[in-house]
């Protein structure tokens, strides 16, 4: 990972708060991904994790703050929000496939509508990104005949094929039995080695400490201590960070 002193970071969080309603989530959020970086945010259930990357593309509207996509402020008002959302892939807990489509249309459906890509260049672009997760025999494959790990590759491979300049991943295993966790993770980790920049909300810690260049830990909705995966993980600073760690281990 190599980025200049003038570069803009590939997402920046400034003093970032979500409520709904009377219930604050994020509570000052701050930090930035570099370009090539991979990110993991851990924490428990129900400290913001999932809320902080939904803000990051605006999925969700913050209550206050900025989150600026390499410069571009995706959270001012005047925001082309689809387009600086057209550089930030996203893969969710569930995947989100649609039942009714074969996996490379599930991949080239967006192409076509989004990017406005013509038929024979979106299916192109979608058997490269199906080889790419390991899938290039399942391309007439509906999603019902797929195990969970595979329809959560063609998931990955379908936001691939927009070509983003970074991709978020929320909890991308959380749904999957555990014997299909792996098949997934090494995809994210070819993904990393190749130089994709990554901010990954994940509860497997053996893959952050692994594949991150920056673990950062929250809790009620706040960035409790952030690092490298082998100080943040192996020697956490903060005692709230210890008895989290002690319980996922």
């Amino acid at each position: 990972m190599t980025t200049s002193a003038t570069d803009p970071h590939a997402i920046e969080i400034h003093d970032l708060h979500k409520a709904f309603g009377e219930l604050e989530v994020l509570k000052g959020i701050d930090f930035r991904v570099a370009a090539g970086e991979v990110v993991c945010v851990v924490g428990p259930s129900g400290s913001g994790k999932s809320t902080l990357l939904r803000c990051v593309n605006r999925l969700e509207e913050p209550t206050s703050g900025r989150v600026l996509i390499e410069g571009d402020d995706i959270t001012d008002r005047d925001a082309d929000v689809d387009m600086l959302r057209s550089r930030i892939g996203m893969v969710f807990q569930s995947f989100n496939l649609f039942p009714h489509l074969t996996a490379l249309d599930n991949l080239t459906l967006a192409q076509r509508r989004v990017r406005r890509r013509r038929r024979g260049e979106a299916e192109r672009i979608a058997r490269a990104n199906l080889e790419r997760v390991g899938l290039s025999d399942k391309v007439d494959a509906y999603p019902a005949h797929l195990s969970g790990g595979q329809q959560q590759r063609v998931a990955i491979a379908r936001a691939l094929s927009m070509e983003p300049d970074m991709m978020l991943f929320d909890e991308p295993t959380s749904a999957l039995d555990p014997e299909l966790v792996g098949e997934v993770l090494e995809v994210m980790r070819r993904l990393a080695d190749e130089g994709m920049t990554m901010m990954v909300v994940t509860h497997e810690m053996g893959f952050a400490q692994e594949v991150a260049d920056r673990v950062v830990f929250m809790d009620e909705g706040v960035v409790v201590e952030e690092g490298p995966p082998g100080r943040v993980l192996v020697e956490p600073t903060h005692e709230r960070t210890r008895r989290f760690l002690k319980l996922v281990r």
